[in-house]
C-alpha cells in the first residue's frame, strides 16, 4: 500500500468523513433497495468531465459509462465483447432510465486525435484508432475544411460526434421502441472545461445552446 497515491488516500478519508458521513442514510437505503436513476449519461473517460462533478449529483442518481470521446456504436449483435452496448442495454432494460443524455467535451483528446491524419498508433493494438473509426466519415468531412482553424474543427466534431451517438442509439431497438412510445428521451449536451459552461442540443433546431444557470 506504501506506492499506493496519497492523494486518493486523503480524497477518501475526506469522503468518508465528510460527504458519506452526512449521507450515510441514503447510503444505507441505496445498498439496501438498490439504484433507481432516472439518467443515463455517456461520457468521455477525460479525468477532466466527469459528469457527477459536472451536474453535483447525489449518490445513486445517475448511471454513468464512460469511454474515449463519449462514443456510442452502432447496434452490433455479432457476439463480440461491447461494454457500452452492455451498459445501455442494462439501462434501459433493467433500470428503465427514462432519460439517455450524451455529454461531450471541449478540448477532447479522442476527437483531436480523430482528426490528425499523421496519428500514429499508442500500441500495436491500436484501440483508440479502431474506436474513434466510428466517426472517421465526419472526421475527414471536418478535416478538409480548410476554412475552419484547428480549434473550429475540433469544437465542430466534438458537437457532430454527440449528434452521431444520438443517431446510433437509435439503431438499438429497445430505445428506439422505448422514444417512439414517449417513455424514453434521448439529450445531446456539450461541456465546455475553460468556462464551465453547458450548452444543450435542441432537438428542434440542432443547435447546441447554452444552459442558463438559472
Amino acid at each position: 500500500m506504501t506506492d499506493f497515491p496519497q492523494s486518493l488516500l486523503e480524497g477518501y478519508r475526506a469522503f468518508k468523513q465528510g460527504r458519506f458521513a452526512d449521507e450515510s442514510r441514503r447510503y444505507r437505503q441505496l445498498a439496501k433497495d438498490g439504484q433507481t436513476p432516472e439518467c443515463m449519461v455517456i461520457s468521455c473517460c477525460d479525468s477532466r468531465a466527469a459528469p457527477e462533478t459536472v451536474f453535483n449529483s447525489a449518490p445513486g442518481e445517475i448511471f454513468v459509462v464512460r469511454n474515449v470521446a463519449n462514443l456510442v456504436p452502432p447496434y452490433t449483435p455479432d457476439g463480440e465483447y461491447h461494454s457500452t452496448s452492455a451498459a445501455l442495454e442494462f439501462a434501459v432494460q433493467v433500470l428503465k432510465v427514462k432519460h439517455i443524455l450524451v455529454l461531450g467535451h471541449g478540448r477532447c483528446g479522442g476527437i483531436k486525435a480523430a482528426l490528425d491524419p499523421n496519428a500514429e498508433p499508442l500500441s500495436p493494438g491500436d484501440f483508440i484508432g479502431k474506436w474513434m473509426e466510428l466517426l472517421r466519415p465526419a472526421a475527414n468531412s471536418v478535416a478538409s475544411n480548410s476554412y475552419m482553424t484547428d480549434s473550429e474543427r475540433q469544437t465542430a466534431l466534438e458537437r457532430i460526434s454527440i449528434r452521431h451517438s444520438i443517431e446510433n442509439l437509435r439503431t438499438f431497438p429497445c430505445v428506439n421502441i422505448l422514444e417512439d412510445k414517449g417513455r424514453l428521451q434521448l439529450h445531446g449536451g456539450w461541456f465546455d472545461i475553460s468556462g464551465g459552461e453547458l450548452l444543450m442540443l435542441d432537438p428542434e433546431s440542432g443547435d447546441f445552446e447554452v444552459m442558463e444557470e438559472a
